[in-house]
């Protein structure tokens, strides 16, 4: 007889032991600032890549009203470029990464985020075409002093 056991008892007592691998937690940036989850980023101490996937494909029933209205009104037929805006976080803050100023524009405190990431991706495309169109933007006093027309 072998050392597992009848029927190879003791290796199905050992699958059944291992852990389920637990699901992600959509706050675990807001809990834990550095996000330092493999050995070369606790090495180097700094985060490597995107902080959250990549390959969510939106869900076009979580549109926000705003954006549905955007979209329409844009003549576009999906989110377009909007697509690959996603929320992020920066220091521990939600935040949006903004290309056009190359910076990072932080949710405020107040808000409050949504339980999944499809919604707070929404929310952040959102934002995100909010500030851009705001006169708040830093390209609108750029225009002001450029402007050739």
């Amino acid at each position: 007889m072998s050392k597992t056991g009848k029927n190879g008892q003791a290796e199905k007592n050992a699958k059944v032991a291992k852990k389920a691998k637990p699901r992600d937690d959509v706050d675990k940036y807001l809990k834990d600032a550095a996000g330092l989850d493999t050995q070369r980023e606790k090495q180097i101490g700094q985060h490597i890549g995107y902080r959250y996937d990549v390959n969510l494909v939106p869900d076009y029933d979580r549109l926000t009203p705003y954006l549905k209205a955007y979209i329409e009104f844009m003549g576009w037929d999906d989110l377009n470029w909007l697509e690959d805006v996603h929320m992020g976080y920066e220091s521990g803050q939600p935040a949006i990464f903004d290309r056009n100023i190359n910076g990072w524009v932080r949710i405020p405190k107040e808000m409050e985020l949504p339980d999944n990431q499809q919604d707070r991706d929404m929310l952040a495309r959102e934002l995100l075409v909010r500030f851009q169109t705001s006169p708040k933007h830093p390209l609108n006093d750029l225009n002001k002093a450029y402007r050739k027309f």
